[in-house]
Parts: structure tokens; sequence; C-alpha cells
């Protein structure tokens, strides 16, 4: 079993946001942030951080679309 660090979830699902907004740009941010709270087994602490991310600049994290 490999454990894994706190932050690194986070990060994780971060990136697992980007990638699904580039590749469903039509779905909310609140439910891809959702889907990654699931996913990545996030805390509430933790989910609040991810959309902190997104809503501090009012805008999400900058990382281009890898097409």
């Amino acid at each position: 079993m490999t454990l894994i660090e706190h932050g690194e979830l986070v990060r994780r699902a971060l990136e697992y946001v980007q990638e699904e907004r580039c590749r469903r740009p039509d779905a909310p941010l609140s439910s891809l942030l959702d889907e990654a709270g699931m996913r990545f087994n996030l805390t509430p602490l933790d989910a609040a951080q991810l959309a902190r991310l997104f809503s501090e600049t009012g805008q999400e994290p900058s990382a281009p679309c890898k097409r």
C-alpha cells in the first residue's frame, strides 16, 4: 500500500480539474470540483482549499490545454 502526502492529493485534484476543464469546457466548475473531491477522497477542508485556488483570482489557475 502506498501512502500519498496530504498536499499531493490536492495537487492531483487540481490537475484533474484543469484537464477536465479542457476536455469538457461547458461543464460547471462546481461539478468538476465535486467530482475531484470524490475521486481523490478529499476532506471538506481540502475541497475548500481546491475551490479557493479557483476563486481567489476569479479565474482558474492557468494551465494551457494540451491538445
